[in-house]
């Protein structure tokens, strides 16, 4: 969603700074995204062939490989930047914070900003993106292998044990069903305005869920 682009400098969120190579690189990996995208919003998925998108981003198809190794990882780029983004939470959280209370903030500060990933946004763009990401199957499995690699991320920034993995696929569960469910509702016709006290509310009680059900320092 939009957050990567306000993070394309690498300079927010954890990331160091990036260098000028690193960060061209990353400008034509969205550059090329955003010229699928609209295709695939305009035509449909299946509809847009991978030489068309490499025409429309005035690349070879042989370079457009290079960078998105098959036709979904051109729709799913903006979820690329999101894959680490618990295990960075986790990692960067201040001294004397739990794991489960660093995301917990990081989750409802997300709410509070609308943040596409929580599922409560209803600006247009954000969602016609999701009706086609949810709407093409293709996409939705490929989704699956992402969110594995979010819940391995996580899983290695709380120490990488059995309890870990379990404590992390729990998690990554109640921010996934939490968003869905957001987003859900306001494909439905709600708004984002109208649903944040309720979303809210739902992450308290998700994230209490999770307090009492893991034990130890999580």
């Amino acid at each position: 969603m939009s957050a990567e682009k306000a993070r394309s400098d690498g300079s927010a969120d954890g990331h160091a700074p990036m260098s000028l190579r690193e960060r061209k690189k990353q400008l034509t990996y969205e550059a090329v995204s955003d010229a699928a995208i609209a295709l695939f919003l305009q035509r449909g998925f299946d509809k847009v062939s991978v030489a068309e998108v490499a025409a429309a981003a005035d690349i070879s198809k042989p370079t457009l490989f290079r960078y998105f190794p098959a036709k979904e990882d051109l729709a799913l780029h903006r979820f690329a930047d999101h894959e680490d983004e618990a295990a960075r939470v986790v990692t960067a959280r201040p001294s004397g914070t739990t794991p489960l209370a660093a995301l917990r903030a990081h989750f409802l500060d997300g709410l509070e900003r609308r943040d596409p990933i929580t599922g409560l946004c209803d600006a247009p763009e954000v969602l016609a993106y999701h009706a086609l990401l949810y709407g093409t199957p293709a996409l939705v499995g490929r989704l699956h292998a992402y969110l594995r690699r979010s819940e391995d991320a996580l899983a290695r920034a709380l120490g990488g044990s059995l309890p870990d993995r379990l404590a992390a696929g729990q998690i990554t569960a109640v921010q996934r069903l939490l968003a869905s469910e957001n987003w859900h509702r306001i494909n439905g016709g709600a708004t984002a305005d109208e649903l944040y006290a309720e979303a809210v509310e739902a992450a308290e009680r998700g994230f209490a869920q999770l307090r009492s059900g893991l034990e130890g320092p999580l």
